[in-house]
């Protein structure tokens, strides 16, 4: 079974790297050392519970929260069970599965603006060789780091809306989404999933970040180019 919560602590950077936010929080501190994001914010959580549960936790809350807003919506209408957001414990196949997912999705958002460059490459190659990971998953995050860019690769994992909600929630938190890069690539991915704008607000909300501005037009078709770093 994959260490999720190991695979993210391998991708913490040199401690000496001054653009490198270090957190110690296992699992959580990707966020912070792959773009200074808000994923710091989870780390207690996540010490406590594990990243999946961590990220499932925010996506899970504000999904609550955007339902209990919907004016006029049935006062009926079920909500989502909180296991559509975090798999039990003891189904192992479906916490692995979700937490490549949201792996993929933050590694893809830090590349979204060119956050993880050669160097940064190689300080984590690096740091893996010493970790106690298998070969298996230390080839999975060296193929996920190397490949390029590819926002199509990372929605197509949403296979139900809980999951779509809690990719969104877990890019959002990988990067500080202070750069017109980084917005474009939340707005491109919020669209292609089909998520909601007020939605996507309480996802914001949750994670303790400025909600994206409404848009003033229907959005262009997504056509960030990658920087030379993640070709």
């Amino acid at each position: 079974m994959f260490n999720i919560d190991q695979i993210l602590k391998a991708l913490q950077t040199d401690p000496n790297t001054q653009r490198t936010a270090m957190t110690g929080a296992a699992g959580m501190a990707a966020g912070m050392l792959l773009s200074g994001g808000g994923l710091g914010k989870l780390a207690g959580n996540a010490v406590k519970i594990g990243a999946v549960a961590a990220v499932g936790g925010l996506a899970y809350n504000a999904w609550q929260n955007y339902q209990n807003n919907q004016q006029g919506a049935p006062a009926s209408a079920p909500a989502p069970a909180r296991d559509a957001f975090i798999p039990a414990a003891s189904d192992t196949a479906a916490q692995e599965e979700l937490g490549k997912t949201l792996v993929r999705a933050m590694i893809a958002a830090a590349k979204a603006d060119g956050r993880i460059d050669a160097d940064e490459k190689d300080a984590i190659f690096g740091k893996l060789k010493s970790m106690n990971l298998s070969s298996e998953e230390k080839a999975w995050v060296f193929d996920e780091l190397s490949s390029p860019l590819d926002i199509n690769a990372v929605v197509a994992r949403a296979d139900t809306p809980e999951h779509a909600t809690e990719i969104y929630a877990a890019s959002l938190v990988a990067i500080s989404a202070d750069t017109a890069a980084e917005r474009a690539y939340l707005d491109a991915l919020a669209s292609k999933l089909k998520l909601d704008p007020a939605l996507v607000g309480e996802i914001h909300k949750a994670a303790g970040e400025k909600a994206p501005e409404p848009a003033q037009a229907p959005p262009a078709p997504f056509a960030y180019t990658p920087s030379a770093s993640n070709v």
